[in-house]
């Protein structure tokens, strides 16, 4: 697995006001694991990548949970959802955004 690529980071914040949600619900959303975070200096962020039209990608719950059921934590499902996966030729992330969700899965079941 390589390094996760350059992406851009939101903070809670940030995320409140671009999804017109409260604080909790961002937070809840993140613990639920429909959105992946990492603290980034000591803040709490979450690529931009995994947001869509303004709402969190629904892809990336289901795909999120198919790796904590291979064991991975969800820092490890982070880095490897935004780092590049040769059997894909791109990132995992970047394949949801293309629309092939069934062979991210099977990748990530894969792994197990």
């Amino acid at each position: 697995m390589s390094e996760p690529t350059a992406t851009e980071w939101l903070t809670v914040p940030e995320l409140v006001e671009m999804l017109d949600l409260s604080p909790s619900r961002v937070r809840r959303l993140i613990d639920d694991q429909h959105l992946l975070a990492r603290r980034v200096d000591g803040v709490l962020k979450v690529p931009a990548d995994f947001l869509r039209d303004g709402a969190p990608m629904p892809e990336l719950h289901g795909t999120a949970m198919v790796l904590r059921d291979a064991g991975f934590s969800a820092a490890e499902a982070l880095d490897w959802l935004l780092g590049e996966e040769d059997s894909l030729g791109t990132t995992p992330i970047a394949a949801l955004r293309a629309g092939r969700k069934a062979e991210v899965r099977r990748v990530a079941q894969a792994l197990a």
